[in-house]
């Protein structure tokens, strides 16, 4: 099976940068958010592997597994901030919004639940309004996207692909590619299509 790299207009845990391999590049602090409940699932080895070749180039990059964390949705009340903290409600949400405000680029990474993002990832990027609520400084960033499903129909992505579009876009963001691999469904069947690498191409693109 053939992963779909979708190239547009070229455009903190664990953030210990290594030596980058190409002189005079501009190095990021990317942040990696990811949705997988499976730590060795497949789009938890595409993050792995973008963030293994950012860190070669010389970026900086913290990976948050939302999966992992307690982040409930977001409840409208529009008093971000107001408290002293991104979400008036505390939850594992606020130790990450830091990092990803002072990030220079987002990449999400997410098996499909039907036909959408994690719920667990959804909720942190639900809680993301608190940045435009709070009047912060979150347009201008770079993102990309990994994702994958069970079913071999590419379009069976549209629900992750479609709103991720939409969030660049209505961020100012500009989208450095899409890594969308339809037909993997057990652990470690992503090794046997090009995802792997299309991530690491991705992460050549910032």
């Amino acid at each position: 099976m053939t992963a779909k790299i979708i190239v547009e207009t070229p455009g903190k845990v664990n953030l210990s940068p290594r030596a980058s391999k190409q002189e005079g590049n501009d190095m990021k602090k990317i942040v990696i958010l990811t949705g997988s409940p499976r730590p060795k699932g497949n789009s938890s080895a595409m993050a792995e592997a973008f963030a293994a070749r950012a860190e070669q180039n010389g970026h900086t990059v913290g990976r948050f597994n939302c999966a992992a964390m307690s982040i409930r949705g977001c409840r409208a009340c529009e008093t971000c901030y107001q408290t002293g903290k991104p979400c008036s409600f505390d939850d594992d949400f606020n130790s990450m919004a830091p990092a990803i405000l002072e990030a220079d680029a987002i990449v999400f990474a997410t098996p499909v639940y039907w036909y959408s993002f994690t719920a667990q990832l959804k909720a942190a990027i639900d809680k993301m309004y608190c940045f435009v609520v709070g009047g912060k400084p979150f347009s201008g960033k770079e993102c990309g996207l990994i994702a994958c499903c069970e079913e071999d129909d590419l379009s069976a992505l549209d629900g992750v692909r479609l709103p991720y579009e939409r969030m660049a876009a209505l961020n100012g963001w500009t989208s450095l590619g899409e890594v969308l691999v339809p037909g993997v469904l057990n652990v470690g069947d992503v090794e046997h299509t090009d995802g792997l690498e299309r991530a690491r191409l991705l992460a050549d693109r910032f």
